[in-house]
């Protein structure tokens, strides 16, 4: 067993390497260029449309503009920002956080158009059911001689949702909570998420979608005043740390103590890599959920998509990494939600470390509701819309073994599988950008 685990070690960090973040950067950096920007000059514009789209309208779709992009924020605000970015920080210095905004500043692009191709190329299932995605723009853009490429996309998220979106997720909270003063034990936490889940999932994605309305901005909310009330705790540390981030950037960090920290080259490989795993910019996974929006336009869907990876990186991650550097914890010897979690605590004695443990819980919760719909999408593109209840039943129990069994294997099966589902689903933007300028063109044009 440790030579597999070992073996899926080096197929990680083969996958994650170089040329699978540089393809990553590179889409985002060549659509921005090819859109001239629009993506970050049109920001305010893109909040504009969602709060004008949150109504109910009568153009095709299943769910509000608003609702998609509470979706898509459910499964991207998640363990990535408070675990993912401490990680970060401890493997690649403070410097890290800089590579992760630039990495979210192209992102957007990315994101943007995922979601322009996934309207515009969506489909109608069997149950009237609105369905896009990387695996539909890939059919549909690129022609049935790539149906190939498509099915690889649809089996890599199928597989990796299970991971990454379920079982991760739910063993995160198990642990905290078992640690936690309240020593909860992990199969009772496996029980009451695995219940949870199942009466929002079971009744599909208007029921998931209302739900996630209504949790992402309460669960947003909360973090960021926490995160706030430490920051402004520690007021006087906050500039240095903002300037330690942007030297470190382009310096590298010596090692302190405990800390594994190394040069740029680290900084810049930690920061794509968990920047990517925090807000999914270039994976294919939120253009599945952008797909259902109730709406006949693909650019202002797609403005609206692009929210998320500002919200998730620039504004949430940011909050955790101040928080981490301002406090001088990221020189100790942890990583993950422990580091964050000594982070709040020294900045604010006691409600500091319950702000991380609320973080976890609900992140991780919303983190499940949004992949079961990511994994149900693809697995139906692959087998047919008759496995969407086994699929869900499924889904369910696994987030009940995910709380009580280790999940070393699965971690690593789960970072693979995402690397391997972002590769289609890049192939497919470069090869459709053409598209994506276009029809971007054709609505300001005629604005």
């Amino acid at each position: 067993m440790e030579t597999f685990t070992q073996a899926l070690s080096t197929v990680s960090d083969w996958v994650w390497g170089p040329v699978v973040l540089a393809l990553l950067l590179g889409t985002g950096l060549y659509l921005t260029l090819g859109l001239r920007g629009m993506p970050q000059r049109k920001l305010g514009y893109g909040f504009a449309m969602l709060f004008s789209g949150r109504r109910t309208t009568n153009e095709p779709g299943d769910i509000t503009p608003f609702q998609a992009l509470a979706t898509a924020l459910s499964a991207t605000v998640g363990t990535g920002n408070i675990a993912g970015v401490a990680t970060a920080i401890h493997l690649g210095g403070p410097g890290a956080i800089f590579w992760m905004w630039i990495t979210a500043l192209v992102g957007m692009a990315t994101k943007y158009g995922e979601a322009v191709l996934a309207v515009n190329y969506r489909e109608t299932n069997r149950h009237g059911d609105h369905v896009g995605g990387p695996m539909y723009y890939i059919a549909n853009g690129l022609g049935r001689s790539w149906r190939w490429l498509a099915l690889l996309f649809a089996l890599f998220a199928t597989v990796a949702a299970f991971g990454i979106g379920n079982m991760v997720q739910s063993n995160s909270v198990s642990q905290v909570l078992s640690e936690s003063r309240f020593a909860v034990p992990t199969w009772i936490t496996g029980l009451v998420l695995a219940a949870g889940v199942a009466i929002v999932v079971l009744g599909g994605v208007r029921r998931l979608a209302r739900v996630t309305e209504k949790l992402v901005p309460f669960m947003a909310v909360v973090y960021v005043i926490g995160a706030l009330a430490v920051l402004a705790l520690n007021a006087g540390a906050v500039p240095g740390a903002l300037v330690l981030i942007c030297q470190d950037a382009f310096t590298g960090s010596a090692a302190t103590g405990g800390f594994a920290g190394a040069g740029i080259l680290m900084a810049i490989r930690y920061g794509v890599a968990r920047g990517i795993f925090s807000n999914e910019a270039g994976l294919g996974s939120a253009p599945i959920a952008h797909a259902a929006a109730r709406t006949n336009s693909p650019v202002r869907q797609g403005v609206v998509a692009m929210l998320g990876t500002f919200i998730d990186t620039i504004i949430v991650c940011t909050l955790t990494a101040l928080v981490i550097v301002a406090t001088g914890t990221w020189s100790q010897d942890q990583t993950g939600a422990a580091l964050s979690a000594t982070a709040f605590t020294q900045g604010m004695p006691g409600p500091g470390g319950l702000i991380v443990s609320f973080g976890l819980v609900i992140f991780a919760f919303s983190t499940m509701l949004a992949w079961s719909y990511y994994g149900e999408r693809t697995a139906e593109y692959l087998f047919g819309s008759r496995i969407i209840t086994p699929y869900r039943v499924i889904w369910v129990v696994a987030i009940f073994a995910g709380a009580v069994i280790k999940l070393d294997v699965v971690w690593l099966i789960a970072d693979i599988m995402n690397a391997l589902m972002a590769i289609p689903n890049l192939i497919a933007l470069l090869l459709l950008s053409p598209v994506i300028f276009r029809l971007t063109r054709r609505y300001f044009d005629s604005r």
